[in-house]
C-alpha cells in the first residue's frame, strides 16, 4: 500500500501536466497492444498456410495449391502473396511476370503490416517531450513564486518547487522509454515477417521454374 501511495503522490504532486503525459501513453499502450496482437496473428496464420502449401508446391501440383490460397479462411498474407503469383503462373508462366505479381501484393500487404506502428515511436516522443514541458512551466512557476517571496524562505521553496517540477520529466521519461522499446519490438516482429514472406515468394518462383524448365525439357 506504501509503494502505491508513493506513486499516487508522485503523480498530484506533477501538476497537471501528468495527465496529458498518461493519456499518450495509455494510448500509445492500446495501439501496441493491437499490433502486437495483430503481428502475432499474422506470423502463425503466415506459418500454418506455408506448412500446407510447401509439400504440395514442392510436387509441383500447382493447382492444388492455387485452389488452397483461393479457400484460404484465415486470409494470411503468405496465401494471398503467392495466390496472386499461382494465377498469373497458370496464365502466363513466365517467371518475370509471375515475379512482378507477387511484387505488387507485397507492396499492399507491407503497409497493413506496419500500420499504425510509426504512431508508438511518435507518443514516445510526445511523452518525453510533455514532460520537458511540464518541468519548464513548473519552473518558471517556481521562480515567479520565489521572486515574491520573503528572503528567508526563498531557498526551501525553489527546492521544493523544482523537485515536483522535476516530476514531469521523470513521468515523460518513464513513458517515453517503455514504448521506444516496444516500438523496436514491433518494427522486428514486422521485418521478420516480411523477410517470411520474400522467402516464401523466392522459394515458390523457384518451384516454378523448376517445373517449367522441366515441363520444357
Amino acid at each position: 500500500m506504501d509503494f502505491m501511495y508513493t506513486i499516487v503522490d508522485f503523480f498530484q504532486s506533477g501538476g497537471t501536466f501528468m495527465y496529458p503525459i498518461l493519456f499518450v501513453f495509455a494510448l500509445g499502450l492500446a495501439i501496441a497492444a493491437e499490433r502486437y496482437v495483430k503481428l502475432n496473428y499474422v506470423r502463425k496464420s503466415n506459418q500454418k498456410m506455408w506448412d500446407q502449401l510447401q509439400p504440395v508446391l514442392a510436387e509441383g501440383d500447382f493447382e492444388t495449391a492455387r485452389q488452397m490460397t483461393a479457400d484460404d479462411k484465415t486470409k494470411s498474407a503468405v496465401g494471398q502473396l503467392l495466390s496472386m503469383g499461382l494465377a498469373r503462373q497458370g496464365a502466363v508462366r513466365r517467371r518475370d511476370d509471375i515475379e512482378i505479381a507477387m511484387e505488387e501484393s507485397m507492396m499492399e500487404i507491407i503497409p497493413q503490416l506496419e500500420k499504425r506502428t510509426p504512431y508508438v515511436a511518435l507518443f514516445s516522443n510526445i511523452s518525453t517531450l510533455l514532460g520537458l514541458l511540464g518541468t519548464i512551466m513548473g519552473l518558471i512557476e517556481a521562480f515567479t513564486a520565489v521572486a515574491n517571496a520573503n528572503p528567508a524562505e526563498k531557498a526551501d521553496l525553489l527546492s521544493a518547487s523544482i523537485s515536483v517540477a522535476m516530476n514531469t520529466t521523470a513521468f515523460g521519461l518513464m513513458a517515453g522509454i517503455p514504448l521506444l522499446i516496444i516500438h523496436t519490438i514491433l518494427t522486428s516482429k514486422t521485418g521478420e515477417i516480411v523477410d517470411s514472406l520474400e522467402m516464401a515468394s523466392v522459394k515458390t518462383l523457384n518451384v516454378i521454374s523448376e517445373a517449367a524448365k522441366r515441363k520444357a525439357g
